[in-house]
């Protein structure tokens, strides 16, 4: 079942705001599963709601035109909301955004949401300073696709979605894994054995186990940490998870 709006929400970013700013948004939040595959943002068409992810796991992809090539840009957890293009006030966007990993989330109305950030400058704000962070991933994105091997860029990815789903046990699928490192489905399982052999994963179908974190990240090197660690900065709660 979805969450209850009677609990402290457990979206990071509605769980820092002050209890002022989360009360003008609450009588407006509707608690909805996101199951697998479902459709966030749509590309090129109006966005009528953004989602605060609670569980699970969403992809940004960017589509070239006319040849409808893909790769995934950047990760939404539960650290922050899909379809935030709308705080800049723009209605539409070239890139979509869907599910991954289902979970639950809440959902609010687009024009609530613009009201809520014209009348509220603390929620304007934070917003703000989220969509930031984010782009700070996106560019990290560019940097790896340019400067990184596979393998790096795989550690890399496995972290982000180990930090989004707070767990070792990733359902994580090859065609995911593919369209992450914008290679052919073919080519994944090679990178994903490279792994298996150090013994930083385990992995069975559709399922990626986290074994050695810490082997991940001396692995990821500098492609990993700092969007993370500017979300730490910026927002004040910590995304990234320790190796222990």
């Amino acid at each position: 079942m979805p969450p209850s709006l009677s609990t402290a929400p457990r979206n990071l970013l509605l769980s820092v705001l002050p209890r002022e700013s989360l009360a003008r948004l609450e009588p407006h939040l509707e608690p909805v599963d996101l199951p697998v595959k479902m459709l966030l943002v749509e590309e090129r068409a109006p966005t009528p709601y953004v989602h605060f992810l609670e569980s699970g796991l969403a992809s940004m992809v960017a589509r070239s035109l006319p040849e409808g090539e893909e790769i995934e840009v950047g990760h939404i957890g539960r650290e922050g909301m899909a379809g935030f293009h709308l705080a800049h006030g723009v209605d539409t966007t070239p890139h979509r955004t869907f599910m991954q990993v289902g979970g639950h989330g809440l959902r609010l109305a687009g024009e609530v949401l613009t009201r809520a950030l014209s009348e509220d400058e603390t929620l304007r704000s934070l917003l703000l300073r989220y969509i930031h962070t984010y782009e700070v991933q996106l560019s990290q994105s560019a940097l790896a696709n340019g400067r990184y091997n596979i393998n790096e860029r795989l550690a890399r990815w496995l972290l982000m979605s180990q930090d989004r789903l707070e767990s070792d046990d990733l359902p994580l699928t090859h065609e995911f894994l593919a369209l992450m490192l914008g290679v052919r489905r073919s080519g994944v399982t090679n990178e994903i054995h490279i792994l298996e052999g150090v013994g930083l994963i385990k992995a069975t179908r559709a399922r990626i186990q986290i074994l050695n974190r810490a082997g991940l990240e001396d692995l990821a090197g500098g492609c990993y940490g700092v969007p993370e660690s500017e979300y730490d900065r910026l927002i004040g709660v910590s995304l990234a998870r320790s190796a222990s």
